[in-house]
């Protein structure tokens, strides 16, 4: 099924949340980390081979990307990223109690407000593209497939 087809509004606005983090403050290397690790925490493949992809075409390193998944035991990591990465988790696995104030207090001493808010509606949207590409089974790496094939 492919959503932008079938419902181009709602896709459209999707990509209307992409442009406004694009032209937030939040840095594009915590946007970016954010979104992998999301992807991971909800099992999108097609997510975590696009993200991961993206971060290394932005330079990322090996080491880093290689330990997302464990950030909290590799020293490769930011406190700001930290604090991202934290946020990230607590609001991609929602509880009862929700986001934590220690989490929400190590997020709000690194970021300004409008970042801050950036931040949010980073998560959130990552977690709505999640849920597109797991329910839809998009497969890992058909974007770069379907790119390449449009370059013909």
């Amino acid at each position: 099924m492919q959503i932008a087809k079938l419902a181009p509004e709602a896709y459209r606005h999707m990509l209307g949340l992409e442009r406004f983090l694009a032209a937030s403050t939040l840095p594009a290397g915590i946007k970016e980390l954010v979104k992998l690790r999301a992807s991971q925490l909800n099992g999108c493949a097609y997510c975590v081979d696009m993200h991961s992809h993206d971060l290394k075409a932005a330079g990322e390193t090996d080491e880093r990307l290689f330990a997302v998944v464990a950030w909290r035991e590799a020293p490769f990591f930011t406190e700001a990223e930290r604090a991202a990465l934290a946020l990230t988790e607590e609001a991609t696995r929602l509880g009862p109690e929700g986001v934590s104030d220690e989490v929400w207090q190590q997020a709000s001493a690194q970021f300004d407000e409008p970042t801050l808010a950036a931040l949010v509606v980073a998560i959130a949207t990552i977690n709505a593209w999640n849920r597109f590409g797991v329910t839809l089974r998009m497969v890992a790496g058909s974007h770069r497939t379907a790119a390449a094939g449009a370059g013909r």
